[in-house]
């Protein structure tokens, strides 16, 4: 299985949004970054769309999900403070071929051991129950 793992497009600084971190939308750079997505992966043919339940990685997958004609599921393995086994377990259940996972930074270093700048993609392969990199794809231009 081909996994598309996105890093959330940029939401701003977190010590300067009052309020629940969760509810934190995407920025102007980020809804940028969120709106060139389809054309960084227009070589993939996705079949599902997962994503963290806060506001800015749904955020920035919904133009992608438009395009595809892809409904967004949201999944708490996602989220902020996920474990690699939380996400393996949801790859696991998924019975696709080609899926994106939007996640956050924390998860990002959880599957792959670095950090990914906000909005960018990787491609990984999900084979035997391990996880690997293939190639990192950038990010769209803000």
């Amino acid at each position: 299985m081909i996994v598309l793992l996105v890093r959330h497009a940029r939401a701003g600084e977190r010590a300067e949004w009052k309020g629940d971190d969760r509810l934190r939308p995407l920025d102007r750079k980020g809804q940028r970054q969120a709106e060139g997505l389809d054309a960084l992966l227009a070589e993939y043919a996705i079949d599902r769309i997962v994503s963290s339940p806060y506001v800015r990685c749904v955020q920035t997958v919904e133009p992608l999900s438009q395009r595809r004609g892809l409904v967004i599921d949201e999944a708490d393995e996602l989220a902020e403070g996920a474990l690699r086994g939380d996400v393996l377990r949801l790859l696991g259940a998924l019975d696709v071929r080609c899926p994106v996972l939007c996640t956050h930074g924390d998860v990002v270093d959880e599957l792959i051991g670095e950090e990914m700048k906000k909005g960018a993609a990787e491609e990984l392969e999900l084979e035997g129950g391990t996880l690997s990199r293939v190639r990192s794809l950038g990010r769209p231009p803000a």
